[in-house]
């Protein structure tokens, strides 16, 4: 990693796992998250990777507690998020749990502005793995971000128990400059919709922020939308491929107990998961943009390439690149189908494929050494 950065190894790799909001919202319940536990165990995404069980906004109770302390709505959460806690490590996965640095969370419950070691402890003594901070009622308090966060990463490191600490005050205060000595990975942007632009919008925003990536330290575009119906699953297949290029954490969105078999083959890829998850943490680069065409390039900790040629517009593409402009030389190499899982062509210039609108096609290269 480029910022000298010291490393607690708790994200060696992006996290992965599923977070509530964006299939869901606000109407979150027990009951739900362990189905969605349960599912992530019996569709087999727990096995490819997916191993934080993350309640976003509007699991808290009303008030604070005569104490202080945050509590979670009893209604929804029965048992209480000790107990619930408990079961998602029991079914071989990790809790996450969500609050807000301002005064209240976007969703108007209460938040941690001034409780911050507080409620850090009561998360840990919850059994929490992943704590994610988001930034709502934050304005009128005229919060530096920077500041903000150095208190958050003090209270979760002072608190007794390591956390993947998700810092998300949506791309406002430019975190990659400061948040990868805070923090575990930090949104670069607004919240993303489960719409096609919104999609390229979020894509465009990291085009120039791999330098700020690597172990421990994570640029974070949002959460999947994969399986959510918004798109295709052409585009959702497009949406993954790039999560994958970016290095991005993976966090699915979706409702995992009723989804498509073409959803679960999409999040459980495993030579896309295995670019996502690559240890080397390289995040991949734009190398080049001609209008709806694109082609992205990531190096490999193996010596290989992972190359994606991207067709933005409506109409189909042909899209091609030499092994010189991705900054090899000349020579042989077989060109590897990550999706298909096949090797294709074996070539000594360059790739050309056609692609389909809103599509991509996302390849490993490797050189083509004699038997």
């Amino acid at each position: 990693m480029g910022l000298g950065v010291p490393s607690d190894g708790l994200a060696p790799t992006p996290p992965m796992g599923w977070n509530s909001w964006n299939r869901f919202g606000p109407f979150i319940s027990e009951k739900l998250v362990l189905e969605t536990a349960d599912a992530l165990v019996e569709s087999g995404m727990r096995d490819a990777g997916y191993r934080y069980v993350v309640i976003d906004d509007a699991w808290e109770e009303s008030l604070r507690d005569e104490d202080g302390e945050l509590r979670e709505n009893r209604w929804a959460f029965p048992h209480g998020m000790r107990w619930l806690s408990d079961e998602i490590h029991r079914r071989g996965l990790r809790f996450g749990l969500y609050t807000c640095a301002g005064t209240h969370t976007c969703q108007g419950y209460p938040a941690s502005h001034g409780c911050e070691a507080r409620d850090a402890r009561r998360f840990a003594g919850w059994g929490v793995d992943f704590m994610k901070v988001d930034w709502c009622h934050t304005r009128d308090l005229g919060l530096d971000g920077p500041a903000t966060y150095a208190t958050w990463s003090e209270a979760i490191r002072g608190c007794g128990r390591p956390m993947v600490f998700s810092i998300c005050e949506w791309g406002r205060h430019r975190p990659w400059e400061w948040a990868p000595s805070l923090g575990h990975m930090w949104r670069t942007g607004p919240d993303i919709l489960d719409t096609w632009p919104s999609l390229m919008d979020t894509l465009d925003r990291q085009a120039a922020l791999a330098a700020f990536a690597g172990p421990d330290h994570w640029n974070d575009p949002d959460m999947l939308e994969v399986g959510n119906g918004g798109m295709s699953d052409d585009e959702y297949r497009t949406h993954f491929s790039l999560w994958a290029m970016l290095a991005a954490p993976l966090m699915a969105g979706n409702d995992v107990r009723a989804m498509s078999d073409a959803t679960r083959a999409i999040l459980t890829a495993p030579e896309v998961i295995a670019i996502d998850q690559d240890p080397l943490g390289r995040q991949g680069t734009r190398v080049r943009k001609d209008a709806d065409a694109e082609v992205w390039s990531r190096q490999l900790a193996d010596g290989s390439r992972a190359v994606l040629l991207l067709a933005r517009g409506s109409a189909p593409q042909r899209i091609g690149i030499t092994w010189r402009a991705l900054g090899l030389e000349p020579g042989s190499r077989i060109v590897r189908d990550v999706w298909e899982r096949a090797d294709v062509a074996r070539d000594d210039e360059g790739l050309e494929l056609e692609i389909a609108p809103h599509g991509a096609a996302l390849v490993t290269l490797r050189t083509n050494t004699p038997a």
